[in-house]
Protein backbone atom coordinates (compact mmCIF):
# COMPACT_ATOMS: atom_id res chain seq x y z
CA UNK A 1 0.00 0.00 0.00
CA UNK A 2 2.87 2.53 1.16
CA UNK A 3 4.63 2.08 -2.65
CA UNK A 4 1.38 2.68 -4.13
CA UNK A 5 0.94 5.46 -2.57
CA UNK A 6 4.19 6.75 -3.45
CA UNK A 7 4.21 5.51 -6.94
CA UNK A 8 0.47 7.91 -7.55
CA UNK A 9 2.08 11.13 -6.02
CA UNK A 10 5.36 10.50 -8.21
CA UNK A 11 3.47 10.36 -11.12
CA UNK A 12 1.79 13.58 -10.14
CA UNK A 13 4.40 15.84 -9.03
CA UNK A 14 5.65 14.86 -12.78
CA UNK A 15 2.59 16.12 -14.65
CA UNK A 16 3.11 19.39 -16.47
CA UNK A 17 1.69 22.36 -14.25
CA UNK A 18 -1.31 24.24 -16.64
CA UNK A 19 -0.18 26.99 -18.40
CA UNK A 20 -1.64 30.33 -17.67
CA UNK A 21 -3.75 31.66 -20.45
CA UNK A 22 -3.05 35.46 -21.48
CA UNK A 23 -5.26 37.66 -22.53
CA UNK A 24 -5.33 38.68 -25.96
CA UNK A 25 -7.41 41.65 -25.65
CA UNK A 26 -6.52 43.47 -22.63
CA UNK A 27 -8.12 46.27 -21.74
CA UNK A 28 -4.79 47.94 -20.31
CA UNK A 29 -1.78 47.34 -22.91
CA UNK A 30 1.58 47.33 -21.39
CA UNK A 31 4.19 48.99 -23.46
CA UNK A 32 7.57 48.65 -22.44
CA UNK A 33 10.41 50.94 -23.01
CA UNK A 34 13.88 49.59 -23.75
CA UNK A 35 15.99 50.68 -20.49
CA UNK A 36 18.75 52.49 -22.35
CA UNK A 37 18.49 55.71 -20.73
CA UNK A 38 17.27 56.48 -17.08
CA UNK A 39 13.84 55.37 -16.52
CA UNK A 40 12.40 58.89 -14.88
CA UNK A 41 13.91 60.71 -18.84
CA UNK A 42 11.83 57.73 -20.26
CA UNK A 43 8.53 57.94 -19.00
CA UNK A 44 8.42 61.43 -19.35
CA UNK A 45 9.75 61.35 -22.98
CA UNK A 46 7.04 59.30 -23.85
CA UNK A 47 4.35 60.67 -21.81
CA UNK A 48 2.36 62.31 -24.96
CA UNK A 49 2.70 58.84 -27.01
CA UNK A 50 0.99 56.72 -24.52
CA UNK A 51 -1.41 59.35 -24.22
CA UNK A 52 -2.02 59.35 -27.84
CA UNK A 53 -1.77 55.41 -27.76
CA UNK A 54 -4.38 55.42 -25.28
CA UNK A 55 -6.88 58.05 -27.50
CA UNK A 56 -6.03 55.38 -30.65
CA UNK A 57 -6.64 52.30 -29.32
CA UNK A 58 -9.74 53.40 -26.57
CA UNK A 59 -8.18 51.77 -23.94
CA UNK A 60 -5.29 52.11 -20.70
CA UNK A 61 -2.14 52.16 -21.49
CA UNK A 62 0.57 51.23 -18.89
CA UNK A 63 4.54 52.57 -19.59
CA UNK A 64 6.98 50.24 -18.08
CA UNK A 65 11.08 50.32 -17.72
CA UNK A 66 12.70 46.98 -16.72
CA UNK A 67 15.42 47.15 -15.08
CA UNK A 68 17.94 45.67 -18.00
CA UNK A 69 17.38 44.58 -21.01
CA UNK A 70 17.58 40.57 -20.25
CA UNK A 71 14.55 41.66 -17.91
CA UNK A 72 12.70 43.11 -20.75
CA UNK A 73 13.30 40.26 -23.09
CA UNK A 74 11.46 37.58 -20.04
CA UNK A 75 8.65 40.19 -19.51
CA UNK A 76 7.71 39.59 -23.06
CA UNK A 77 8.36 35.92 -22.72
CA UNK A 78 5.81 35.61 -19.94
CA UNK A 79 3.17 37.24 -21.00
CA UNK A 80 4.01 40.17 -18.76
CA UNK A 81 4.01 43.35 -21.48
CA UNK A 82 1.92 43.03 -24.34
CA UNK A 83 4.64 45.34 -26.62
CA UNK A 84 7.55 46.47 -26.65
CA UNK A 85 10.65 49.30 -28.10
CA UNK A 86 13.75 46.90 -28.55
CA UNK A 87 17.35 46.86 -29.69
CA UNK A 88 17.78 45.05 -32.51
CA UNK A 89 19.93 42.77 -30.74
CA UNK A 90 17.44 42.02 -27.53
CA UNK A 91 14.69 41.89 -30.20
CA UNK A 92 16.59 39.12 -32.03
CA UNK A 93 17.43 37.57 -28.45
CA UNK A 94 13.74 37.48 -27.32
CA UNK A 95 12.18 36.43 -30.75
CA UNK A 96 14.11 33.28 -30.59
CA UNK A 97 12.45 33.31 -27.05
CA UNK A 98 8.96 33.85 -27.09
CA UNK A 99 5.93 34.56 -29.64
CA UNK A 100 6.50 37.81 -30.67
CA UNK A 101 6.84 40.44 -34.29
CA UNK A 102 8.65 43.22 -35.17
CA UNK A 103 6.02 45.32 -36.68
CA UNK A 104 7.22 48.60 -36.63
CA UNK A 105 10.44 51.52 -36.67
CA UNK A 106 10.95 54.82 -36.85
CA UNK A 107 12.32 57.22 -39.36
CA UNK A 108 15.30 58.96 -39.08
CA UNK A 109 17.05 61.27 -41.70
CA UNK A 110 14.78 59.29 -44.19
CA UNK A 111 15.63 55.56 -43.16
CA UNK A 112 14.73 53.25 -40.84
CA UNK A 113 18.20 52.49 -39.77
CA UNK A 114 21.07 54.03 -37.34
CA UNK A 115 24.97 53.95 -36.83
CA UNK A 116 26.99 53.70 -33.74
CA UNK A 117 29.63 55.40 -32.50
CA UNK A 118 33.29 54.79 -30.81
CA UNK A 119 34.01 57.45 -28.75
CA UNK A 120 37.44 57.93 -26.80
CA UNK A 121 38.24 60.01 -23.60
CA UNK A 122 40.24 63.51 -24.22
CA UNK A 123 41.41 63.46 -20.66
CA UNK A 124 43.18 59.74 -21.53
CA UNK A 125 44.84 60.66 -24.55
CA UNK A 126 42.78 59.23 -27.15
CA UNK A 127 42.90 60.51 -30.22
CA UNK A 128 42.54 57.05 -32.76
CA UNK A 129 41.48 53.58 -31.58
CA UNK A 130 44.89 52.24 -31.47
CA UNK A 131 45.21 54.29 -28.46
CA UNK A 132 42.31 51.85 -27.04
CA UNK A 133 44.94 48.81 -26.50
CA UNK A 134 45.51 48.00 -23.26
CA UNK A 135 42.82 50.20 -21.53
CA UNK A 136 39.14 49.83 -20.59
CA UNK A 137 35.79 50.05 -22.96
CA UNK A 138 33.08 51.08 -21.87
CA UNK A 139 29.35 49.14 -23.15
CA UNK A 140 25.71 49.44 -22.13
CA UNK A 141 24.01 46.21 -21.71
CA UNK A 142 25.46 42.97 -22.91
CA UNK A 143 22.55 42.75 -24.75
CA UNK A 144 22.66 45.89 -26.72
CA UNK A 145 23.34 46.39 -30.52
CA UNK A 146 25.23 49.53 -30.42
CA UNK A 147 26.26 49.79 -27.06
CA UNK A 148 28.16 46.47 -27.60
CA UNK A 149 27.38 44.48 -30.56
CA UNK A 150 28.71 46.54 -33.32
CA UNK A 151 31.17 48.87 -31.45
CA UNK A 152 33.19 45.24 -30.49
CA UNK A 153 32.62 44.31 -33.85
CA UNK A 154 34.16 47.69 -35.07
CA UNK A 155 37.13 46.95 -32.56
CA UNK A 156 37.64 43.77 -33.35
CA UNK A 157 37.56 44.87 -37.45
CA UNK A 158 40.89 46.74 -36.20
CA UNK A 159 42.29 44.42 -34.74
CA UNK A 160 40.84 44.82 -30.99
CA UNK A 161 39.64 41.66 -29.33
CA UNK A 162 38.14 41.91 -25.76
CA UNK A 163 40.04 40.63 -23.12
CA UNK A 164 42.77 40.15 -25.10
CA UNK A 165 43.59 43.84 -26.02
CA UNK A 166 41.45 45.60 -24.18
CA UNK A 167 38.79 45.08 -20.65
CA UNK A 168 35.58 45.58 -21.40
CA UNK A 169 33.12 47.32 -18.63
CA UNK A 170 28.97 47.20 -18.92
CA UNK A 171 27.61 49.89 -17.37
CA UNK A 172 23.84 49.25 -18.24
CA UNK A 173 23.22 52.48 -20.61
CA UNK A 174 23.95 54.65 -23.59
CA UNK A 175 24.46 57.78 -21.15
CA UNK A 176 26.57 55.88 -18.72
CA UNK A 177 28.87 55.01 -21.21
CA UNK A 178 29.65 58.39 -22.48
CA UNK A 179 29.56 59.55 -18.72
CA UNK A 180 32.38 57.46 -18.19
CA UNK A 181 34.44 58.08 -21.48
CA UNK A 182 34.03 61.79 -20.21
CA UNK A 183 35.54 61.34 -17.33
CA UNK A 184 38.16 59.61 -18.35
CA UNK A 185 36.85 56.49 -16.05
CA UNK A 186 37.21 54.18 -19.47
CA UNK A 187 39.53 54.90 -22.27
CA UNK A 188 36.62 54.55 -24.98
CA UNK A 189 33.14 53.67 -25.55
CA UNK A 190 30.09 52.51 -27.42
CA UNK A 191 26.80 54.00 -28.03
CA UNK A 192 24.59 54.55 -30.41
CA UNK A 193 25.35 57.62 -32.43
CA UNK A 194 21.19 59.06 -32.25
CA UNK A 195 21.68 59.11 -28.37
CA UNK A 196 25.36 60.53 -28.48
CA UNK A 197 23.96 63.55 -30.51
CA UNK A 198 21.19 64.23 -27.93
CA UNK A 199 23.43 64.07 -24.75
CA UNK A 200 25.43 66.03 -26.70
CA UNK A 201 22.53 68.63 -27.91
CA UNK A 202 21.45 68.31 -24.18
CA UNK A 203 24.72 69.43 -22.80
CA UNK A 204 25.31 66.36 -20.84
CA UNK A 205 28.01 65.73 -23.07
CA UNK A 206 31.28 68.25 -23.94
CA UNK A 207 32.31 67.37 -27.25
CA UNK A 208 35.94 68.91 -25.83
CA UNK A 209 36.08 65.87 -23.63
CA UNK A 210 34.79 63.35 -25.81
CA UNK A 211 36.13 62.82 -29.50
CA UNK A 212 34.38 60.46 -31.99
CA UNK A 213 36.63 57.83 -32.93
CA UNK A 214 34.79 56.13 -35.80
CA UNK A 215 31.16 55.48 -37.12
CA UNK A 216 29.28 51.67 -38.46
CA UNK A 217 27.60 51.19 -41.19
CA UNK A 218 24.05 51.86 -40.82
CA UNK A 219 22.07 48.70 -39.26
CA UNK A 220 18.12 48.27 -38.84
CA UNK A 221 16.44 50.79 -36.73
CA UNK A 222 15.08 49.64 -33.22
CA UNK A 223 12.05 47.75 -33.47
CA UNK A 224 8.62 47.91 -32.20
CA UNK A 225 7.29 44.67 -31.55
CA UNK A 226 4.32 42.76 -29.76
CA UNK A 227 2.86 39.63 -28.94
CA UNK A 228 2.01 37.49 -31.88
CA UNK A 229 -0.99 36.04 -29.83
CA UNK A 230 -2.86 39.31 -29.42
CA UNK A 231 -6.32 40.01 -30.50
CA UNK A 232 -6.39 40.29 -34.79
CA UNK A 233 -7.93 43.34 -34.81
CA UNK A 234 -6.31 44.90 -32.04
CA UNK A 235 -3.14 44.48 -34.18
CA UNK A 236 -4.61 45.73 -36.43
CA UNK A 237 -5.33 49.06 -34.74
CA UNK A 238 -2.23 49.07 -32.94
CA UNK A 239 -0.66 48.95 -36.22
CA UNK A 240 -2.51 51.70 -37.47
CA UNK A 241 -1.98 53.85 -34.98
CA UNK A 242 1.80 53.70 -34.79
CA UNK A 243 1.85 53.90 -38.96
CA UNK A 244 -0.51 57.41 -39.20
CA UNK A 245 1.15 58.68 -36.14
CA UNK A 246 1.39 62.49 -37.71
CA UNK A 247 1.82 65.01 -34.37
CA UNK A 248 5.15 66.25 -34.75
CA UNK A 249 5.71 67.00 -30.85
CA UNK A 250 5.75 63.29 -29.93
CA UNK A 251 7.70 62.34 -33.24
CA UNK A 252 9.99 65.05 -31.94
CA UNK A 253 10.01 64.08 -28.41
CA UNK A 254 11.20 59.96 -30.24
CA UNK A 255 13.51 61.59 -32.66
CA UNK A 256 11.65 60.32 -35.56
CA UNK A 257 10.46 61.94 -38.99
CA UNK A 258 7.54 58.81 -38.76
CA UNK A 259 7.17 55.28 -38.10
CA UNK A 260 7.25 52.63 -40.62
CA UNK A 261 6.23 49.16 -41.23
CA UNK A 262 9.15 46.50 -40.60
CA UNK A 263 9.15 42.72 -40.52
CA UNK A 264 11.25 40.15 -38.49
CA UNK A 265 13.46 39.26 -41.95
CA UNK A 266 14.65 43.06 -41.67
CA UNK A 267 17.00 41.45 -38.61
CA UNK A 268 18.36 38.92 -40.34
CA UNK A 269 21.61 41.05 -40.66
CA UNK A 270 21.58 41.39 -36.48
CA UNK A 271 21.54 37.47 -36.34
CA UNK A 272 24.21 37.26 -38.77
CA UNK A 273 26.59 39.42 -36.58
CA UNK A 274 25.41 38.44 -33.40
CA UNK A 275 26.46 34.52 -34.83
CA UNK A 276 29.84 36.10 -36.11
CA UNK A 277 30.60 37.37 -32.17
CA UNK A 278 29.64 34.08 -30.78
CA UNK A 279 26.54 36.29 -28.69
Amino acid sequence: MKYVRALILFVVVLLPLPSVALDNNPSTLKVALLPDEDAATLIKKYEAFRSYLSQQLNRDIELVVTTDYSSMIEAIRHGRIDLGYFGPLSYVMARSRSNIEAFAAKITHGSPSYRAVLIGSVARGVKRIDDIKGGDVAFGDVASTSSHMIPKKMLLDYGLSAGRDYRPHFLGAHDAVAMAVQRGNAQAGGLSKPIFTMLVERGLVDRKKVRVLAESDPFPQYPWAMRSDLNTMLKEEIKTAFYQLRDETILEQMKAEGLTAVSDTDYDVVRELKAALDL
